[in-house]
């Protein structure tokens, strides 16, 4: 992830490139998560430009916050959590 020349195509890409601190793996750990969530469900296989997968990105990022329940939120959305985080 931090040879210069990968550096450059994601940038080049009109990516943010994110990496935790070094020795740190749980800074990361929220969003290993939630990628593995997005692989497993969503199908990119028929995308046929990187806008058509941007699109199904944040459709997916909207679903996962709003309308997917979570276990380890007692059973709410992440949108329904943080209400309930605010009116405590």
């Amino acid at each position: 992830y931090t040879h210069p020349k990968t550096r450059l195509l994601i940038a080049e890409a009109g990516f943010k490139q994110s990496m935790s601190r070094k020795g740190n793996c749980w800074d990361n750990a929220p969003m290993e998560s939630f990628f593995g969530h997005l692989k497993d469900d969503v199908d990119f296989s028929d995308c046929q430009t990187i806008d058509e997968v941007r699109v199904r990105v944040k459709e997916y990022i909207s679903y996962y916050n709003s309308e997917r329940y979570q276990w380890t939120l007692k059973k709410m959305t992440p949108d329904e959590f943080r209400g309930h985080l605010l009116a405590s």
